[in-house]
């Protein structure tokens, strides 16, 4: 028998999660939709109603009190932030709504100003539509061409043929460290390294990687990394931009307004430094300081402790869910963090998932804004179970049995 070792303290940590405590449909709330975003903790929630009711400012600009407390709370997040990465300094730290806004920051301000005709930028099958897109929109402005690295069936991404693609003509890559869809984790070391090799910057989607993996910008060389704030504990429209110092120097402003100016004249206007220079107008003041909070309980539990407890559920859903007639998974690479994406013979995922809710479990169905990859394994969409720190095995067990008992009834 398959037994889950309890590697944190499950009950403690769902406590701090209030809306894992209601019912759905009669039924105790299961939320296995991690991927698509996790669910936020007191403190997070606290520190959202702590400056709405004390601390609400614009920040930066003001001398007063109330503007000066919100702006020391905004900038001690971008340093919590450059101490979780490890990047060299907080300036490389730019605040964006989220990882596809930091993505489309790095293509329009150095795609624009340094790709040409023939130039070319690589990406892999396995991309979000957040890391597919703005690489095209791209192309279309430049010239630039775009090239794919294939996968296997196990869903991962084929480095040999990765190697072929690149030339002294490609001067960004840009893939994700880990599928959302799939799961699947990619060897960003190897592909880093080798896109250095042939003088190409890279751009790292790290959108589900940061609640999962401990991420080192300075170790990995990486020249962009984007991910969000709500897929690790903390608010919406919140996200991070990292970038090397003297390349974000270089490039021109993605958008502006307030606060990214030096100085205005109907004549001209100079921009400010970094990180500033990329962050116009009024940003998620609130989210911003209470995403500390979220990076806060991460590294208080630490990575090691929550990839050991997903790692665990990961193993013993894929024990379980093998058990059940009709299950089919999609994409079973090697390593893998806490995702499964499966079909059940006979349904629908869109059936299935409704099904599921009406027992009270939170699942994900559809093409998970990864359509390229549907499009490989030819089928129109997932079921998608993503898990978080504050997952159970327990979980696990009635997910399983009612997916079973779901097939008895339709499919028998």
């Amino acid at each position: 028998m398959y037994e889950v070792s309890k590697s944190t303290d499950e009950l403690a940590i769902r406590k701090q999660f209030p809306s894992l405590s209601q019912k759905i449909n009669g039924r105790d709330l299961i939320y296995l939709d991690n991927a698509a975003t996790s669910q936020k903790p007191q403190t997070v929630i606290e520190s959202l109603g702590n400056y709405y009711e004390w601390n609400n400012a614009n920040i930066h600009r003001g001398i007063h009190s109330l503007a000066e407390r919100a702006t020391f709370g905004y900038e001690a997040t971008r340093k919590s932030v450059k101490k979780f990465i490890n990047a060299s300094e907080h300036e490389e730290i730019i605040f964006t709504k989220g990882t596809t806004e930091g993505i489309n920051l790095v293509s329009q301000s150095y795609g624009r100003k340094f790709l040409g005709k023939d130039d070319e930028i690589i990406i892999s099958h396995l991309e979000h539509h957040s890391n597919i897109v703005p690489w095209q929109i791209l192309c279309e402005q430049t010239g630039a061409k775009l090239k794919v690295i294939p996968i296997s069936s196990a869903g991962e991404i084929i480095m040999e043929e990765y190697y072929k693609l690149l030339s002294n003509k490609c001067k960004i890559v840009s893939v994700s460290y880990i599928s959302n869809s799939l799961g699947t984790i990619n060897n960003v070391t190897e592909i880093i390294s080798k896109a250095h090799e042939h003088g190409a910057l890279v751009m790292i989607d790290a959108a589900q990687a940061a609640p999962h993996v401990k991420i080192d910008v300075q170790g990995l060389d990486v020249d962009f990394l984007a991910f969000s704030s709500h897929k690790m504990y903390g608010p919406t429209g919140v996200g991070v931009l990292y970038g090397k110092r003297h390349i974000l120097e270089i490039m021109d402003p993605y958008q502006g307004g307030g606060e990214m100016i030096d100085q205005v004249s109907f004549k001209k206007t100079t921009y400010n430094n970094i990180p500033y220079k990329f962050e116009a107008g009024t940003p998620p003041i609130a989210g911003v300081i209470a995403f500390n909070e979220a990076i806060k309980f991460i590294t208080d539990l630490g990575h090691g402790t929550i990839a050991r407890h997903e790692n665990q559920l990961l193993d013993y859903a894929n024990y379980k869910l093998q058990q059940v007639d009709g299950f089919t998974p999609i994409g079973t690479a090697e390593k893998k963090t806490a995702v499964i994406s499966f079909n059940l013979d006979g349904i629908h995922d869109f059936d299935l998932s409704i099904l599921l809710d009406s027992k009270g479990i939170a699942v994900r169905n559809g093409h998970h804004c990864t359509q390229p990859i549907m499009d490989y394994f030819n089928i129109e969409g997932t079921v998608r179970a993503s898990f978080a720190v504050y997952n159970t095995s327990e979980e696990i067990d009635i997910l399983a049995d009612a997916l079973v008992n779901i097939r008895k009834k339709i499919v028998t």
